[in-house]
């Protein structure tokens, strides 16, 4: 009898945890990707790439000093190259997010939505540190958005759902949990990823990551294994995206806070010395010159514990608290000096405004191309130009860097000024320019109108005879 009892416990037991389970356990996914379709895109881009053919028919060895001294007598010659990538709308008006690195140095952005309508798009801001951009689509329409959930919430374990456009397939619905938290890779500054087991391949990168209730947790951005997914991918958390996502929409670029150290790990043996209780927290190895730690006197050697209120575990952690506290707030950090814990309060500086990042922010090499019917040359605006020229955070065009002297536009344009429209079209690209050349030269009137910000920044129009 007793046997019986247990046998019978045991029964319903298991019965019971099934049951639980399966209850976790969704049966389809199917309603939930019918939902979130209409608002996952498809991207893709264009850009000009101009390469050097060798002219010899022979190759020099690697490392040979000919190789350097021969190499400028290539052809430049240019090519179209494409990408493709995955996004979402947060806004019935058509605003999309995506990754960085899925529209960085595009010319042309087109966004398929629904599988079937196709928009062109133009960026509203892009941030390279965090891997994000967000988007605009040209046009009246109305869409359906997603919001963001909670990704702190996300467990270890929980079931996730990814949509996107893997090798340009579109509309791929893959599924798993989420593997790990907090992880860190060495792809960018600021790194907290969640890793999921749900299959993400070349072009998902910029689609969402969601949850059970169709909230986005993620952006999914990485996958480990170059052959394709092998069940380890990355993913940007919801609460940090949202944070650069809202501020590229309201200023077009990022306002992270910034303290003014360079830190490095407490290792066990820095603890011991320090008479610390475990490795925790981030050394100061330097601090800046007259930023925000510098005036609030923190020094090299100080150990920060906690800041804001956040205990600092690992050093890695403190970068990415530190860049999404507002700029100007004013903040309670504790330090272990000198064996003891001290209190400073300080008013956090601005990053993209400091000297440190100034010097760390390597200046990409600005593409010069020529429109060979106006007898130009011109590249790209980039944010320093809109920057240092107090522009419009959105303007977009072309900045003219030469001026041939038999050029039609020699006596009405100077070098620096930038073409913003031609024929009352934006000119975002060469290849916008010169579409609109030919269109003027195939007409009988030969007139061009360009509408230019000169080199005081004055907005113009000038009207050009072509020949």
């Amino acid at each position: 009898m007793k046997k019986l009892k247990i046998f019978l416990t045991t029964i319903i037991f298991s019965f019971f945890i099934n049951a639980a389970y399966s209850q976790n356990t969704p049966s389809s996914f199917a309603d939930l990707a019918e939902k979130l379709m209409p608002s996952v895109v498809n991207i893709s881009t264009k850009q000009t790439v101009v390469t050097n053919t060798n002219p010899f028919p022979f190759q020099f060895p690697p490392g040979s000093p000919f190789e350097d001294m021969f190499k400028e007598f290539g052809t430049p010659q240019e090519r179209q190259s494409t990408a493709l990538g995955s996004g979402f709308i947060i806004d019935a008006k058509g605003i999309v997010v995506t990754n960085n690195h899925v529209i960085q140095d595009a010319e042309d952005i087109i966004v398929r939505v629904n599988g079937d309508k196709e928009f062109t798009a133009k960026v509203i801001g892009a941030d390279p540190l965090s891997d994000i951009a967000v988007l605009q689509l040209d046009t009246k329409e109305k869409f359906i958005p997603v919001k963001f959930g909670n990704s702190d919430k996300a467990r270890i374990g929980d079931w996730v759902i990814a949509i996107g456009n893997p090798f340009g397939l579109g509309g791929t619905v893959t599924s798993g949990i989420i593997s790990a938290r907090n992880r860190s890779i060495g792809l960018s500054r600021y790194e907290d990823f969640i890793q999921t087991d749900a299959s993400i391949n070349s072009g998902n990168s910029g689609g969402p990551l969601f949850d059970m209730n169709g909230d986005v947790i993620g952006i999914n951005t990485a996958i480990l294994g170059r052959s394709g997914s092998i069940g380890i991918g990355f993913s940007i958390p919801s609460n940090s995206a949202k944070i650069v996502i809202d501020q590229l929409i309201e200023f077009g670029e990022t306002k992270r806070g910034w303290l003014g150290v360079r830190i490095q790990d407490v290792t066990k043996e820095i603890a011991e010395v320090e008479k610390l209780d475990k490795p925790r927290g981030a050394l100061v190895a330097s601090v800046a010159e007259n930023s925000p730690s510098d005036k609030a006197g923190v020094k090299a050697g100080d150990i920060i514990l906690e800041f804001n209120g956040e205990k600092i575990s690992e050093m890695k952690q403190l970068p990415i608290i530190v860049a999404r506290t507002e700029v100007g707030k004013k903040v309670i950090v504790k330090i272990w000096r000198n064996k003891k814990e001290i209190t400073k309060e300080i008013t956090l500086g601005r990053l993209e405004t400091s000297e440190d990042f100034k010097v760390a922010e390597k200046s990409k090499p600005k593409k010069e191309l020529s429109i060979d019917n106006l007898k130009i040359s011109v590249r790209q605006i980039t944010k320093d130009d809109i920057k240092n020229r107090n522009l419009p955070n959105q303007t977009s065009g072309l900045v003219i860097t030469k001026i041939e002297n038999n050029s039609p536009l020699k006596n009405s344009i100077e070098v620096n000024s930038i073409i913003l429209e031609a024929q009352k079209k934006k000119i975002r690209t060469v290849n916008d320019l010169n579409q609109s050349v030919k269109q003027v030269l195939n007409s009988s009137q030969k007139t061009i109108l360009l509408v230019i910000y000169n080199s005081q920044n004055q907005r113009r129009y000038i009207g050009v005879k072509l020949d």
